[in-house]
């Protein structure tokens, strides 16, 4: 199963993301919706807010009055708080029932407007974020959704910034125009990137990437930040750190298309912990190499995760290496040479025995 995060801003048009995702066999699990769901008339939530927060919380039609709920529960912390320890367990709740009744083939997307401010957006193997400038997105709230601006440049306000959407997003989908193009984009979507990323995870299936040297891209890092992300968030406790090594993590260097990173752990009993929890989480033991190896399922991002003790040489020779070789553009020059040749001689040799 492939779980996807999908976020943007309020106005920036998810549902026209969703909707076409939808079309092409993807269970869409829709936080908002489920937020309503839990405090339906006749629900343990709804009874619940009404002990808490009072009788007039509920309209004459039986359901939940939103307005008259805020008025009491966003008047200081402690009221909010109240309202946070009714609501989101049930949420949560709710969620995990949806996602442990998809089918074990699923692309799971969890669309959720609060996915970076919560901090959520390691736990997923790909984050999808709708991008819409804020003047736009305000117009739309306005003149399409009937809102107050004030009202609207408030609730903008207090969702996260359009970079730090951006910073999250393994995929940025530019929403600010005509919905025909965002449609195509995220059908071809589908069919190139999430389907095989689902198929490679349910069947243990690595994306060993092409050694061929390209030129230095400057989304390196932080395509290798969003993976150390991912790497603590299965490791926990387990990594003492995760650290970008290896040629694209030295600026300016022109390398192969391959993240590397490094998971260091205290002992070799944790290296054996470590790489149980990886292939759990889906990452794929590479048995040809002589080193605690792992490749990731991504097709469109290939990573190689190594996993070492604190002791173990190579641990600080790879850290120093990227910061020796960066230091000296000489050296930068040089080593690109040598990953040349290395492919190079690697491609003869599988023409020879092909």
């Amino acid at each position: 199963m492939l779980m996807v995060g999908l976020t943007g801003g309020i106005g920036a048009g998810k549902s026209t993301v969703t909707t076409v995702l939808a079309e092409n066999g993807a269970v869409i699990v829709d936080a908002d919706r489920i937020a309503r769901e839990i405090v339906e008339p006749g629900t343990p939530g709804l009874a619940m807010l009404v002990a808490e927060f009072g009788d007039d919380i509920v309209g004459p039609d039986g359901a939940l009055d939103r307005a008259a709920l805020a008025a009491r529960a966003f008047v200081d912390a402690d009221r909010t708080a109240a309202l946070n320890a009714i609501t989101h367990p049930l949420i949560g709740e709710r969620t995990a029932e949806l996602f442990e009744s998809a089918p074990e083939d699923a692309i799971v997307v969890h669309d959720m407007p609060l996915l970076v401010e919560g901090g959520m957006t390691p736990a997923y193997h790909l984050v999808i974020v709708v991008d819409t400038p804020a003047e736009i997105r305000l117009r739309r709230l306005v003149e399409q959704r009937g809102m107050p601006e004030d009202d609207a440049r408030a609730r903008m306000s207090r969702q996260a910034t359009d970079e730090a959407r951006r910073a999250e997003a393994d995929v940025l989908i530019d929403n600010s125009g005509d919905r025909e193009p965002v449609r195509d984009i995220v059908r071809m979507l589908v069919e190139l990137r999430l389907h095989p990323f689902e198929h490679n995870l349910r069947t243990a299936t690595p994306v060993v990437g092409d050694r061929t040297v390209v030129p230095f891209r400057p989304e390196w890092a932080a395509e290798a930040a969003r993976a150390a992300a991912r790497l603590r968030h299965v490791l926990g406790e387990v990594a003492t750190r995760v650290d970008h090594v290896g040629p694209t993590a030295v600026d300016g260097l022109d390398s192969p298309d391959i993240l590397d990173l490094q998971v260091t752990v205290r002992d070799e009993a944790a290296v054996e912990r470590a790489l149980a929890l990886l292939t759990d989480a889906g990452y794929v033991r590479d048995r040809t190499s002589e080193r605690p190896l792992l490749h990731w399922c991504d097709p469109a991002r290939p990573l190689e995760v190594s996993v070492l003790s604190e002791d173990d040489p190579e641990h600080e020779f790879a850290l120093l290496m990227a910061e020796a070789i960066g230091a000296d553009p000489g050296a930068r020059v040089e080593y690109s040479e040598i990953l040349r040749r290395a492919n190079r001689e690697e491609t003869r040799e599988w023409e020879r025995t092909r």
